[in-house]
Parts: structure tokens; C-alpha cells; sequence
């Protein structure tokens, strides 16, 4: 019986890939189009630089001598032609009648007229000057030969006995010549062939680049950072002493692992980076790198995600292959929570895409296979929304905070970005490192450049103290807009307003000290200012000094109400601010009389408190509850206000002296304000 089995590949047998039709059809287009180029290619050779003549014109030149050399071929004949000189006939001089006038002129001489008069002879000079003229005018123009330029030429030989007989009789040079082989093929056929394959080989990679870039969507786009391109260290971080010291440790690992390993410990195999917007996260990974001289692997976690289904997770396989390659290396991770989202949130095609590349990057931390060497660094400022999966010990074995700086810290941060700067002897950065609570090490940097660029606007060869106070006032309040002219009743309202709150603040226990009031326009929407700020930085808040700061902030529209009897819409912000501030006392701080010590709200964004429209509050209570709430914020602000009117009738006086001294000053300091209001009633 015939055996229906077929036989079997041979698996080692490499097989040649076949080309896809569309590409085949291509490539014969393209040969197709070669050949046609090599034609033109050639006959435009020929047409350039040989002349192309017939052998019966040839035969002619030869019989009239213009032909000086020549090589004589088996199938061709080339050489040298000189046409002679043709003469050019001569124009008649000016004043000449043209030859038919001329003939004209001697009819009427020949045919006899009768005269009316007496002839009269013509005088002498004029016969001799016209005897004189006509010699003259016959040699004034003899015939000028002109030259030709002699061109190369080119003929098909024709059988001719008499053509060696010919070129003797001519006188002219010829000699015969055997076709070069090499010549010939390198210049009609090698040459051109070799044009052609180098285009070929061109838009063979343009083909291929595009095929890759279709099929290589599941390659990773991580940046591959070189040891020497990696210059930050720790040196280059300021502000986040606690985070180095953590830092260090796998530093340190990634330097001498065998010291770990003796002991069976393991190398973190994860370290998440959490922290508000612009307190240096990626620098201090950038600086781990650079500490423990590895390759560095950057991505953003929002590179991994595609509108194609599994080129996330295939990404994510490709960027873990290729940092086993380099270990002992560090994967950077920017934004992790673009990929790293709680799973089961959300339904739709999108949110099936993030889970896979999710579960990918957790079986790549911690599977099977163990990535010995590398490191993950990844950052986010929003850990509240991070799969649970994604945090535990095993894949992001610690979390690293990087908070805003205190004062020492932004104070260090300001001398690392002073450097190269020139900056006047006498500047001191304690006063700005003391006003700038809560000020991230980008927001320092962004301080130190716009001081410099006021100093360079005005021509200065350094930054002085002056530009830095400028600086901050811009950074926090805007740009002073003097061109927004106020009328004087909207300059003395704002002017009072504002003393309402340095008015109310100074005579408070536990408000913030006043360094700054000014009516100066600044912003988009501010008229004017109040500048408080803390002596020393605070993480605790009494309930008295939350009272002091929303009676503060009311002192504003208080002051409207006493001395103009009219309320404005200047208050919009202060009562905005006051709210919040009532309202995550009795909701959040449990300081409140009627709900007690009940939390009311979920913070949902903990490093990006202004995310949601709320603050990124979320109320957690029954409506009964939040009807109270609502009653004993009412309540709160009520109380407040009547506390910070009742402190500016009191001190109706220094209030009216104040703003007029500020209605002619437009800015007040700390120190000028400090000695009006101890001034005796």
C-alpha cells in the first residue's frame, strides 16, 4: 500500500524566507526601470560628448580635408574634424543705396530729359572728393573669414577598399585600433550598473525601514543611556537628604554585590519614588546611575501603551530582554501610573490593553525567570491610584518619599543652582530660602533663572538681593502690570482692603507674620496683595491659628463693610480659601462642634491636592451629616468675620493711617508696617 504520510521538515534546514507578492512585483518594477535608465544612460553618453555623423558626410569632409585624425575600428570610426574657414560677405558702407536702388539710379541717367534750363556743370572738388570716396568705399569692408570650432565625431564603418587610399590622398592622421574590452564593459556596462545598485540598495532600506517600523511595534522605546552619558550624582541633588541615604544602599549593591551576597541578602529588585510634581524624582535616579556607573534604561510608562492590542505587554517583555543584556543596569520608569492603575476600574478595550501590559511588568519583576542585576526605579505622584499587586514587597520592595524641601534643604538647593551664576557678594539666599515653604526644588530653580533674566533685562553684571525679591513676588503673584490703571475710588478701595488683612493678622495670636502689602496690580486677576508667610516651617496646625488664618483672610471684605458700607467682588478668593480651610476643619481635622470627631471626606489625589475641581476632597457622610457640615462651616466663617470687624473698629485709626500711607507708597515692607501699627492711637 502507498503510505499517505508526508515527509517530515527537517527543523535544522534553514528555510528562505519567500518574498510577500507586493514586494516581488516591486523589484521586477525596479529592474525593469534600471535597465531603462542604463539605455538612456548610454545614449546620452553618445549624444554628449560624440557627435553621431553619417559615413557619406564623412567621405565628404575627408575629400575636402577637414578631417585631421582619425581611429580606425572594426565596426566604427572616430576622430577629430576641423571644418575649414567660410567667408562672409562683405556689407555695403553706410550711406550705400541698396544694389536695386543703385540700378535704378543708372535707368534714369540713360534715359534722356530735356531740359528746361541750361545744364550747369558740377563743380570740380566735388568730382575729384566722389573719385576720392569710391576707392575708399570699395575697401572698406573686405570679406572676414570666420572659424569654426572642431567637434569629435563618430561613424559606422562601411565596407570601403579605397578608404586607406582616401585618408593618404587627405594627408590625414589615422591609425587602427583594437576595441578595449575592459574599457568598453566598465564604461557601458559597470559603471552604470553600479549607479543602479546603489540606489537599489537605498530604497531597499527606505522598503525595509518602513516593514520594520510596522512589525516592530512591540520593540521597546526606552532610551539607553551610556555609563559616560550619565554625569548626575549625588552631588547634584539637594533637598532630599533621606532619599540618598536610602538610595545609597542600592547604589552600594550595584557596586560590590558580592558584600551582600555573603550574608544571602538579595538586591531590591524595585524602588518607587513618590513625591509631589518638580521635587527632583527622575534626577535622583538619573544620579543613582550615575553613582553606581550602569547603563541607565529612561521610559515613560505612557510610551508603552499603543491603539494595537499587546504591544504594551510586548514592550514590556522587549525592555526587560534587553536590560538582562546589560545587567548589572537600571530601568527608569517615569509615570508609572499611566500603566499601573488599580485593574477592574473601568471597562472597554483600552483599560483590557493597560491591564496586560500591567500583569506583563508584574510577571517581569517577579516570575519565573529572576532578572539577576537590574534594578527598577519608577516614579509617580499619584501612589493612591497603583495596583495593590504592583506595591508589594518582591516587586517595589521599598517606597521612597521626596517631599517638598524644608528650609535647610531649599536653602542647598538655591546654592546648587547658583552655580554658574554670577551673583553679588552681598546676596544672601537665607531670606529666600525662609520665605518659599513648600517650594519644590523646580520651583527654586525656576526663582534663581527669572532673577537672572530681571538682572540681564536691566543691563546688571550680577544678580543683587533686589532680583531675587522680584523674582519671588513674580513666581507667587505674577508680573507687576502697572499698565492697568485704576481709578482713584478702586485704587483707596483695594488699598484698604488690603490692610484689613495686615490689620487683622497683626492684632491675631497666631497668624502668620506680614512681610509685604502692596496695591500694585500683579497677575491675571490680582489688584493688590498681602504677603504672609511663617517663621519657621510648620507640619501642625491648632485650631487657633486655622481660626486666625480664615479671620485673615475675611479682614478684607470686613474693612469693605466699615469703611465704604458697600461689599465688592474683591473678596472672591479670600472666601474661596476660607471655606476650604472651614471645611476640612469640621469634615477632615474633627474640629467641629456638631459632627465631632467624625471623618467626613477621602482624600482622593494625596501629592496633587488641586486635581479635582473639590480640592480632590471626596465627602464619605449621610446628607444629614452634610447638612450639619454645611451649618457649622456657615458657622465657623460667621464667627470669624464678626472677630476680624470687630479688630478693625478697634483700630479704625491705624487702619485709615495705614492705607493712606499706602495709598501714597503703593508698597509697604514688613518694617514700615511694623511701625505704623505701633504707633499710638
Amino acid at each position: 500500500m502507498a503510505s499517505n504520510d508526508r515527509p517530515v521538515p527537517d527543523p535544522k534546514k534553514k528555510i528562505p524566507p519567500s518574498l510577500p507578492p507586493g514586494q516581488s512585483r516591486a523589484l521586477i518594477i525596479y529592474a525593469l526601470m534600471m535597465l531603462a535608465m542604463l539605455w538612456i544612460w548610454q545614449e546620452a553618453f553618445k549624444q554628449v560628448l560624440v557627435r553621431t555623423i553619417p559615413y557619406s558626410e564623412f567621405k565628404s569632409d575627408l575629400r575636402q580635408g577637414e578631417v585631421m585624425e582619425c581611429t580606425v575600428r572594426d565596426d566604427e570610426i572616430q576622430g577629430k574634424i576641423q571644418p575649414k574657414a567660410v567667408p562672409e560677405l562683405a556689407k555695403p558702407p553706410e550711406g550705400t543705396p541698396p544694389a536695386a536702388d543703385q540700378k535704378e539710379q543708372k535707368d534714369k541717367a540713360a534715359t534722356p530729359v530735356k531740359a528746361a534750363t541750361p545744364a550747369t556743370p558740377a563743380p570740380k572738388e566735388e568730382k575729384g572728393q566722389k573719385a576720392k570716396e569710391e576707392p575708399k568705399a570699395k575697401s572698406a569692408a573686405p570679406a572676414t573669414p570666420t572659424a569654426p570650432q572642431d567637434f569629435l565625431f563618430r561613424t559606422v564603418r562601411i565596407e570601403d577598399p579605397d578608404l586607406v587610399k582616401d585618408l593618404e590622398k587627405a594627408g590625414a592622421n589615422f591609425s587602427g585600433q583594437r576595441p578595449s574590452v575592459l574599457s568598453q564593459f566598465l564604461w557601458s556596462w559597470l559603471i552604470p550598473i553600479g549607479v543602479m545598485f546603489f540606489l537599489w540598495r537605498l530604497l531597499s532600506r527606505r522598503m525595509t525601514g518602513m516593514g520594520q517600523s510596522v512589525l516592530n511595534f512591540g520593540s521597546s522605546k526606552a532610551r539607553l543611556v551610556a555609563e559616560k552619558d550619565t554625569e548626575v550624582t549625588f552631588n547634584d541633588v539637594a533637598g532630599c537628604d533621606e532619599a540618598k541615604r536610602e538610595l545609597e544602599e542600592v547604589v552600594s549593591f550595584l557596586k560590590d554585590p558580592k558584600r551582600y551576597e555573603a550574608l544571602g541578602a538579595k538586591i531590591p529588585k524595585g524602588v518607587l519614588l513618590v513625591g509631589p510634581p518638580g521635587t527632583g524624582k527622575t534626577l535622583l535616579a538619573r544620579a543613582v546611575a550615575g553613582e553606581a556607573k550602569t547603563p541607565f534604561f529612561s521610559i515613560s510608562g505612557s510610551e508603552f501603551v499603543e491603539m494595537f492590542v499587546g504591544v504594551g505587554a510586548a514592550r514590556v517583555r522587549d525592555l526587560f530582554e534587553k536590560a538582562k543584556a546589560q545587567a548589572p543596569c537600571i530601568v527608569f520608569i517615569d509615570e508609572l501610573d499611566s500603566i499601573g492603575r488599580q485593574r477592574g476600574v473601568h471597562m472597554g478595550m483600552v483599560n483590557d490593553e493597560r491591564e496586560q501590559t500591567l500583569n506583563q511588568m508584574l510577571a517581569g519583576m517577579d516570575g519565573f525567570e529572576a532578572n539577576v542585576g537590574v534594578v527598577v526605579l519608577a516614579a509617580t505622584n499619584r501612589p493612591e491610584v497603583l495596583d495593590r499587586a504592583l506595591l508589594r514587597p518582591g516587586r517595589f520592595d521599598r517606597q521612597i518619599v521626596v517631599d517638598a524641601p524644608d528650609r535647610e534643604g531649599r536653602l542647598a538647593i538655591l546654592k546648587l543652582h547658583q552655580r554658574g551664576k554670577r551673583v553679588a557678594e552681598d546676596t544672601d539666599l537665607g531670606p529666600i530660602a525662609q520665605e518659599t515653604p513648600g517650594f519644590s526644588g523646580a520651583d527654586l530653580a525656576n526663582l534663581l533663572n527669572e532673577a537672572a533674566l530681571l538682572a540681564a533685562r536691566r543691563d546688571a553684571k550680577a544678580i543683587t538681593q533686589s532680583d531675587l525679591q522680584e523674582a519671588f513676588e513674580r513666581v507667587i503673584a505674577g508680573p507687576e502690570r502697572r499698565s492697568r490703571r485704576l481709578s482713584e475710588n478702586d485704587k483707596r478701595l483695594v488699598a484698604f482692603h488690603e490692610v484689613g488683612h495686615a490689620l487683622v493678622a497683626a492684632y491675631s495670636g497666631h497668624a502668620d507674620v506680614v512681610q509685604k502689602i502692596t496695591i500694585v496690580p500683579r497677575g491675571h486677576a490680582a489688584l493688590g496683595y498681602t504677603l504672609q508667610l511663617p517663621e519657621n516651617d510648620q507640619y501642625l496646625r491648632s485650631r487657633a491659628e486655622l481660626l486666625d488664618k480664615i479671620k485673615g483672610l475675611l479682614g478684607g471684605r470686613a474693612s469693605e463693610e466699615i469703611v465704604f458700607s458697600e461689599i465688592t467682588t474683591g473678596a472672591e478668593n479670600d472666601l474661596e480659601h476660607a471655606t476650604a480651610i472651614a471645611r476640612q476643619m469640621v469634615c477632615v481635622f474633627g474640629m467641629g462642634e456638631s459632627v465631632g470627631l467624625v471623618h467626613c471626606a477621602q482624600k482622593r489625589a494625596q501629592f496633587l491636592p488641586d486635581a479635582m475641581d473639590d480640592g480632590g476632597w471626596q465627602r464619605d457622610c449621610s446628607e444629614d451629616t452634610a447638612r450639619k457640615i454645611d451649618e457649622e462651616v456657615k458657622k465657623i466663617l460667621g464667627e470669624s468675620y464678626e472677630a476680624a470687624k470687630k479688630i478693625l473698629r478697634e483700630h479704625r485709626d491705624k487702619l485709615d493711617l495705614i492705607a493712606t500711607e499706602l495709598l501714597k507708597k503703593e508698597t509697604l515692607d514688613a518694617k514700615e508696617f511694623k511701625n505704623l501699627v505701633a504707633l499710638p492711637s
